[in-house]
């Protein structure tokens, strides 16, 4: 699995011009599943997502954890994190998971952040056309992939 973190202010997810998903202060996670991924995937990346320690301390350290602050979570489905462009101008996207594959997936994510953390999760649609809105907080962006290649 990868994901794009952003450190935000606030930020909220537009589907048909209806607000699906918002949150506060928190993280904003583009989740991409791929076709290897398993579900120990998923706890790996939930876990250290929730543990990242990206937020200031009184000092202005970046100490705390999404945890540590009561943040929020908006989650929103991303196939393209998948897209490898090494060859040609067009992304082959072999390595993403098939959308049976990757729904599953990433309803398991946001259900394991649930059920294990006392969290506010917020989503996306899966498939749907969205508009993605933030205020992106330092700005603070950061990659993980669970095969840990970057």
């Amino acid at each position: 699995m990868r994901a794009v973190l952003q450190r935000v202010k606030k930020a909220s997810v537009v589907v048909e011009n209806e607000i699906v998903g918002k949150i506060g202060k928190g993280i904003l996670v583009l989740l991409g599943v791929g076709h290897n991924d398993t579900e120990n995937d998923i706890k790996w990346l939930a876990d250290k997502i929730m543990n990242l320690r990206i937020f200031e301390d009184e000092n202005d350290k970046m100490n705390l954890s999404l945890l540590d602050i009561k943040g929020e979570i908006l989650v929103v489905s991303q196939f393209t994190l998948y897209g490898d462009c090494r060859k040609g101008r067009r992304p082959s996207y072999s390595n993403a998971a098939k959308p049976d594959k990757a729904n599953e997936y990433y309803e398991k994510f946001m259900k394991y952040i649930e059920d294990n953390y006392n969290i506010k999760v917020e989503r996306g649609i899966f498939q749907a056309e969205m508009e993605v809105e933030l205020i992106n907080d330092g700005p603070v962006t950061l990659l993980l992939d669970s095969e840990k290649t970057f």
